[in-house]
C-alpha cells in the first residue's frame, strides 16, 4: 500500500493567496509614514519611502499590464494607472502618485479576492472526490489506498459518513445518499444493490461493498469539473466585446490626455503645472476599470450559482441566451413524463394463446434499451413469461422491430409500421379507444395480420405540471414534441399543461420543427434525453439535457440539469435575467461615474486623490454588485 503523508499547509502557502493585498497595505503603511516625516516639508527619507511604496504596491499591476500589452498587442487600463503615477511624481506630487498607486493596487487586490470568491464553489467541487479509498482484496479484508492507484472493477468498501470515492455500482448493502453536491437536491435518495454511485456523494447510513465503473479521472464529478471550468474561462458576446472595447478606449483617453496637457494652457490661461496635473487626473479618472470589471465577476458568480444548484451551463454565451428564451420545446417521454411506462391492456387476435404471443413479443422487445420495449419485457415477466434467444432481427429506427420467429417475419412497432387500417379496425377499434385514454398503442403483425395489441401509458411527472406553469409565467411559450399519435400526443399535452404539442415526431423531423420554432420565435430552448434528441439539441438555440448527468447528456448539450427537475430551467431563466440586469446596472453606473469624474476634473472640482477614490470606488462597487448573484435561490 502506497504511504500517504497528511501535511498541513506550510504559513506562506496560506498567505501567498493574500500576497498582492499584503502589498497593497504595505504600501499604504509606507505612504502614512512618508506623509508624516514630509508634513511640514518633503525631505529625502520621505520621498524615498513613497518611491519604496511605488514599487511594493505598484509592482503586480505593473507587471500584468505589462505583460498583457505583450501578449495581447492592446494598451490596457493598468499601463494608464502606472503612467498617471508616473507622471504625478515627475511634477512633485509623490503623495497624490502614492496614493494612487495605492488605491489601485488594494482595489486590484480587492479584485483578485472576489474574483476567487465567485469560484468558491469550483473549489468545493474539486475537494468533493476523496483521496483515499477502501480497497477490498479477494478475502474480503480492507486497506487504505490512493484513489488514483485504483482501477475499474475494484470492489471498495464505503463506511456509513464516508464520501463515496469512485463512481461505481453497489454490489451488497442498501443506504441513503446524500447527492446535493451533484444535484442540488438536498433530500437523500435511497440506494440498493445494483444502483449507480457518483464519487463526491455522501453516504449516510449503510456499510456498502461497490464495484468501481470509471477511472477517476473519467467520473462524473470531475467532468463537472472540467464543465465548470470550461464556463467559467468562455466570454460571453458581452464581455468580449467590451475587451474588444477597452483597447480602443485607452488609445481615446491617452489622446485626448496628450490634447489636455497643452491646449488648456493656450485656451484657459492655465499654469503648465495645473495643466499637467488635471492630465494627469484625466488619465485615472477616465480609465475604464469599472466598465472593464461590469461583466466578468457576475457571470462568474452566476455560474457558480447555478453549479451549486445543479446546473451547468458550458459557458457564459448559453447562460446569457437563456434569459433571452423566447420558447421552449420539451421532449416527452422522460422528459415531462416520468419516462417508465407501464403495460396497462393486452389483447391478442382470436384463436391464439395469449401467453404463447406475450413470451415471442417479449423475447423481441428484450433486445431493445427504449423505455416501451422494457415496459414491455417487465410485463412479460410479472406474468411469469420466460424468453428465448432471437436470431435475426432488425431494428427501424422510429418505427419499431422487425424479427423471425419460427421461419415467420414478426412486426412490432407503430400502426403505419404494421398496416395502418387493419391496425386500427383490431378488435372493433380498440386502438382507437386507447388512445383516446391518452396511452401509447404498440401493434405486433405477421404475415396473417394483427396479432396482438399492448396500450401503455406513461405518467406526467408532478413537478412537469409546475414547472411548465412557471415557464408559463416568465413568459416562455412551450411545446411539446412527441413520437406518440396525435390523439395520445394530445391527452398527454393537457394533462402537463403546455401551449402546444407537435405528434408522430421521428429524430430527424425534430431537427425540422426545431428549425421552423427558431423562425418563428428566434430563440429557442430544446430539453431532451441528450439520446435520440441530439440533433435537436444541436439545432437549437439552447440544448438542454436531462438525466442525472450522464455522459451522453454532458457531451450533446449546452445546459446540463444534474437532477431531472424542469423547475431548474424556471430558477436558470431568472438567475440569467438577473445577471443580465445586474450588467446593465454595472455598465451604466461605471458609465455615468466616468463621465462625472471627467467634467468634474474639467471643472477643476476635484483632486487626484478624490478622483482615484471615486474611480477605485466605482470599481469596486461593480464587482460587489456582480457577486450579489452567488446568494440568488
Amino acid at each position: 500500500m502506497e504511504a500517504i503523508n497528511q501535511n498541513s499547509p506550510s504559513i506562506f502557502s496560506r498567505l501567498k493567496p493574500h500576497v498582492e493585498l499584503i502589498a497593497a497595505l504595505f504600501s499604504g503603511v509606507l505612504i502614512l509614514f512618508a506623509w508624516f516625516l514630509g508634513s511640514s516639508d518633503e525631505t529625502f527619507l520621505s520621498i524615498a519611502l513613497y518611491l519604496l511604496a511605488f514599487l511594493i504596491g505598484g509592482y503586480a499591476q505593473a507587471k500584468e499590464g505589462i505583460l498583457n500589452t505583450i501578449h495581447r498587442k492592446e494598451l490596457n487600463v493598468e499601463l494608464l494607472m502606472i503612467i498617471a503615477a508616473i507622471g504625478s511624481s515627475i511634477i512633485g506630487y509623490w503623495a497624490e502618485g502614492a496614493i494612487l498607486i495605492f488605491i489601485f493596487s488594494l482595489s486590484g487586490a480587492l479584485e483578485t479576492y472576489t474574483m476567487n470568491k465567485s469560484k468558491k464553489e469550483l473549489s468545493s467541487l474539486m475537494n468533493l472526490q476523496p483521496e483515499e479509498a477502501w480497497l477490498l482484496d479477494e478475502n474480503g479484508q480492507s486497506s487504505r489506498v490512493l484513489v488514483k492507484s485504483l482501477e475499474v472493477g475494484n470492489h471498495l468498501l464505503v463506511k456509513p459518513g464516508d464520501r463515496i470515492p469512485v463512481d461505481g455500482v453497489i454490489i451488497t448493502g442498501s443506504t441513503s445518499v446524500d447527492e446535493a453536491a451533484i444535484s442540488g437536491e438536498s433530500i437523500p435518495v435511497s440506494k440498493h444493490a445494483g444502483d449507480e454511485l457518483f464519487a463526491g456523494t455522501v453516504n449516510l447510513n449503510g456499510v456498502l461493498s461497490i464495484e468501481m465503473t470509471k477511472s477517476s479521472s473519467e467520473s462524473l464529478v470531475q467532468k463537472i469539473i472540467e464543465l465548470v471550468q470550461a464556463a467559467q474561462s468562455e466570454k460571453s458576446p458581452t464581455q468580449q466585446f467590451i475587451e474588444r472595447f477597452e483597447g480602443k478606449y485607452v488609445k481615446i483617453v491617452l489622446i485626448s490626455v496628450g490634447l489636455m496637457m497643452f491646449l488648456p494652457h493656450y485656451l484657459f490661461d492655465w499654469d503648465w503645472t495645473t495643466t499637467f496635473y488635471r492630465a494627469m487626473v484625466l488619465l485615472v479618472v477616465a480609465s475604464p476599470c469599472a466598465l472593464v470589471a461590469s461583466i466578468m465577476p457576475a457571470t462568474l458568480a452566476a455560474i457558480s450559482n447555478s453549479a451549486k444548484n445543479g446546473l451547468l451551463f458550458k459557458g457564459g454565451v448559453h447562460l446569457e441566451n437563456i434569459g433571452n428564451m423566447k420558447a421552449i420545446a420539451l421532449d416527452k417521454t422522460g422528459t415531462l413524463t416520468k419516462g417508465k411506462p407501464i403495460v396497462t391492456d393486452f389483447i391478442v387476435r382470436d384463436g391464439l394463446n395469449e401467453q404463447s404471443v406475450l413470451t415471442s413479443l417479449a423475447s423481441i422487445e428484450s433486445q431493445s434499451t427504449h423505455p416501451l420495449a422494457q415496459a414491455i419485457t417487465s410485463f412479460a415477466v410479472m406474468k411469469g413469461v420466460t424468453t428465448f434467444p432471437i436470431t435475426k432481427m432488425e431494428d427501424v429506427p422510429g418505427w419499431g422491430i422487425k424479427a423471425d420467429i419460427d421461419s415467420q417475419e414478426w412486426k412490432v412497432g407503430k400502426p403505419r409500421f404494421v398496416g395502418y387500417d387493419e391496425a386500427m379496425s383490431f378488435n372493433n377499434n380498440a386502438a382507437l379507444r386507447l388512445e383516446n385514454q391518452g396511452k401509447t398503442v404498440i401493434f405486433a403483425a405477421d404475415q396473417d395480420g394483427i396479432i396482438a395489441v399492448l396500450a401503455l401509458k406513461d405518467t406526467v411527472r408532478p413537478e412537469s405540471k409546475e414547472a411548465i406553469t412557471l415557464l408559463r409565467k416568465a413568459g416562455i411559450y412551450t411545446i411539446m414534441l412527441t413520437g406518440d399519435n396525435e390523439r395520445t400526443a394530445k391527452v398527454i399535452a393537457e394533462e402537463a399543461g403546455v401551449d402546444d404539442y407537435i405528434a408522430e415526431c421521428l429524430a430527424e423531423t425534430k431537427v425540422t420543427h426545431m428549425k421552423e420554432l427558431l423562425a418563428k420565435y428566434g430563440n429557442v430552448g430544446m430539453v431532451g434525453d441528450g439520446i435520440n434528441d441530439a440533433p435537436a439539441l444541436a439545432t437549437a438555440t439552447l440544448g438542454i439535457a436531462m438525466g442525472q448527468g450522464t455522459d451522453v447528456a454532458l457531451e450533446t448539450a449546452d445546459v446540463v440539469l444534474m437532477k431531472d427537475d424542469l423547475s431548474r430551467i424556471t430558477y436558470a431563466i431568472q438567475l440569467s435575467r438577473k445577471m443580465n440586469q445586474v450588467v446593465k446596472q454595472n455598465i451604466y453606473f461605471s458609465i455615468s461615474i466616468i463621465v462625472l469624474l471627467i467634467f468634474s476634473n474639467f471643472f477643476q472640482i476635484i483632486n487626484l486623490p478624490l478622483g482615484v477614490i471615486g474611480h477605485e470606488g466605482s470599481t469596486i462597487l461593480v464587482i460587489l454588485n456582480g457577486l450579489r448573484l452567488l446568494k440568488i435561490k
